[in-house]
């Protein structure tokens, strides 16, 4: 298959703790065909990521490729910029009432 052929798709990256390798979610939206609701489904990705170019939060655009190991099949075509941030992503404001309480607790 020619290399401009291949499926090409846009996501998140949601994890990068391994070497050379990300985890890029992608989400798709349709309307169910019976009820006319609009469902989001997300599916996540291992992807080949060769110079380490990609973060946690980065939308990326990645291709088919060949079997790199057990479950990638996916490489970073480029890094399309920094996502953006999602209420869940926030840091929580228990986390930020301990700080406080740290640093009120040493002086």
């Amino acid at each position: 298959m020619e290399r401009n052929r291949r499926r090409v798709k846009k996501g998140i990256v949601v994890g990068s703790k391994m070497n050379k390798t990300v985890v890029v979610q992608i989400e798709t939206v349709f309307s169910h065909p019976k009820y006319s609701k609009v469902v989001r489904v997300y599916k996540k990705f291992l992807v080949h990521d060769e110079k380490g170019e990609s973060k946690i939060g980065d939308l990326v655009q990645i291709m088919e490729t060949r079997p790199i190991s057990k479950r990638k099949f996916h490489r970073i075509v480029k890094v399309l910029g920094q996502a953006k941030l999602k209420y869940r992503d926030l840091p929580k404001k228990k986390e930020k009432e301990e700080e406080e309480k740290d640093d009120t607790s040493r002086k």
